[in-house]
């Protein structure tokens, strides 16, 4: 085998790979949103739950999105643990369609019409107003070309009569237990190395289709690939939070239960699938109607992989609670609690396999920069009340540390945006995207603030030992009070204003109330300090406090322009 012909073989698969994912991210443009609406959605049971994953993969291609979508709304809560493995279940049999996908590939000679999808793709990319769906063409024409060509080269060097390559093959027994674990392994280790299983189905289905590997073994060859795929989404979670780690363990404890008990009935399983294609394992080569057999290999890896998938769900769908209970058993918490320090949950794995999926980490974890926001102000509230100074000096100091992590996380999910920014983006991902930069930049803003605020009270307490008066005490806490009110809404808007309606007047209304109060206390004051009520350095300081609390109001207007809401609700969304 020449270096060229090595060169084209690793050269169609990187087509077929790329074109996979460009399938993909075509598809999740066009329904990505709308998908994710209906997997956040409760569901009644876990049969809805199967459904849902089986749809949403099926309609996206890609089963580790589905999966990574299903984690991140654990995370959130918006899915317990239970329901998020129902939805993997659904995932893995949704990802069959991939298999049937490229086995029509193999079958037949489509080569010559992915030059249709090329000419349609590029015409609808450049109207722009259906670029996603050019995008998801371009990708269907990279697949079936890298098939195509894949199929064409393993027919021209004449794989079926390298000796060699048979002579390899033949090494490994039919049906005994060595041969299994080495095929088993080596479907694992392939998918993990290369993190496409598309990819080593591909190269199964060619070895399979020209008579060089045994159909039995290129069956065990795709249940490591199920295994293999799914330890990707592991490696994805490591460093997130336990219900990360536990939705990605139990989408590879159902395949990997699922495998160990189809292996049992290996034989049986083998050829009810052959019986469905039509294909006969008794047929050898050089026998009558050799050729035409070997055209339903793919087929068979198709139907297999479909009915076991199938067949894992329906067994696994009954033990839902027992899986939940095992994968908390097996993934435990930390000893420690969730500290402070710890800034990102969302993001911490880096970036997800496509730009889409990575703006809905970004946006949770937006919700969680938010969240801080609102717990700083919370310390920062308790200070104003504290009265012992060791108790001060502790709470000032946690005031401090959260400034710090609102000035590191509005870096780093900065950063991470900007990042997701460079790959292929849908217009209104990219402005999206401009909305985001500037939430995080205004979050930050009301850190700045609140740190602000904790600051006049220190130099308040270290050049005053007056106290104020109860008058001013009041005046101070109701202000506070508002911006508390502003806050909460903030947080809402911030974490769930594009899933469900948000009435963001409540916050303008809060706005105007805690300017309206701010100018009633300016000029209250003026009249206070004339009356020498107290004197005129306590009113420095009170006007310090509550000209704070106006400005972080401003902040947090400027936080839910920034979001975008007030557009998508005036546009009737």
């Amino acid at each position: 085998m020449s270096i060229w012909v090595i060169f084209k073989l690793v050269g169609s698969l990187a087509l077929l790979m790329f074109g996979m994912k460009a399938l993909s991210e075509g598809l999740q443009k066009m329904a990505g949103p709308q998908l994710r609406s209906v997997l956040q959605k409760k569901t009644t049971n876990r049969f809805i739950g199967v459904i849902k994953g089986m749809f949403v993969t099926a309609s996206i291609q890609s089963s580790t999105a589905t999966t990574l979508m299903a984690v991140s709304f654990v995370n959130t809560g918006l899915l317990t643990l239970a329901q998020a493995i129902s939805i993997i279940m659904g995932a893995h049999i949704g990802t069959t369609v991939t298999a049937w996908i490229m086995s029509f590939g193999f079958a037949y000679d489509i080569v010559d019409f992915v030059y249709v999808a090329f000419l349609l793709g590029i015409v609808l990319i450049y109207s722009k107003k259906r670029k996603n769906v050019g995008d998801f063409l371009f990708g269907l024409g990279f697949l079936f070309l890298g098939l195509g060509t894949l199929r064409q080269t393993g027919i021209d060097i004449n794989m079926g009569e390298n000796q060699a390559i048979l002579d390899f093959f033949k090494e490994f027994g039919s049906g005994n237990a060595w041969t299994t674990i080495v095929f088993l392994t080596l479907g694992t280790v392939l998918t993990l190395c290369v993190q496409s299983s598309a990819a080593i189905m591909a190269i199964t289905m060619i070895l399979c289709s020209t008579g060089v590997l045994p159909v039995e073994q290129g069956i065990i060859l795709v249940l490591g690939e199920n295994i293999g795929t799914t330890i990707t989404s592991n490696i994805a979670a490591i460093g997130s939070n336990v219900s990360a780690r536990r939705t990605a363990f139990s989408h590879l404890f159902i395949n990997v239960v699922g495998v160990f008990w189809v292996l049992c009935v290996l034989h049986p399983f083998v050829n009810m699938a052959c019986s469905l294609v039509g294909f006969d394992l008794d047929i050898q080569k050089g026998d009558p109607g050799y050729e035409a057999n070997l055209k339903k290999v793919s087929f068979v890896l198709a139907t297999f992989h479909s009915a076991f998938n199938i067949a894992n769900t329906f067994i696994m769908i009954w033990f839902v609670k027992h899986i939940e209970k095992v994968v908390c058993m097996i993934i435990k918490p930390k000893n420690e609690t969730q500290d402070e320090d710890s800034r990102l949950i969302f993001i911490t794995a880096g970036l997800m396999s496509t730009p889409e999926l990575s703006i809905l980490n970004a946006k949770k974890e937006i919700g969680v920069f938010a969240d801080r926001c609102k717990r700083m102000y919370d310390l920062t509230v308790m200070l104003f009340s504290t009265e012992k100074n060791e108790e001060f000096n502790k709470l000032f100091s946690r005031v401090e540390k959260y400034e710090r992590i609102t000035d590191n996380m509005e870096v780093e999910i900065a950063d991470y945006l900007t990042k997701v920014s460079e790959g292929r983006l849908s217009t209104e991902s990219k402005t999206e995207i401009q909305h985001m930069l500037r939430v995080v930049s205004e979050l930050e803003s009301i850190g700045d603030s609140c740190y602000n605020l904790a600051r006049s009270m220190s130099r308040k307490r270290q050049y005053s030992q007056e106290d104020y008066t109860d008058k001013l005490k009041d005046h101070i806490h109701n202000i506070m009070d508002l911006d508390v009110q502003a806050l909460d809404q903030m947080c809402i808007v911030v974490k769930y204003g594009e899933q469900r309606y948000v009435d963001i007047n409540k916050s303008y209304n809060l706005e105007h109330e805690i300017n309206n109060y701010r100018n009633q206390l300016k000029n209250q004051n003026i009249i206070d300090i004339n009356n020498r009520l107290y004197d005129y350095q306590m009113g420095v300081f009170y006007m310090d406090i509550v000209s704070e609390c106006e400005k972080l109001g401003d902040y947090i207007i400027n936080v839910i322009e920034a979001s975008g809401i007030k557009e998508k609700k005036a546009n009737g969304f």
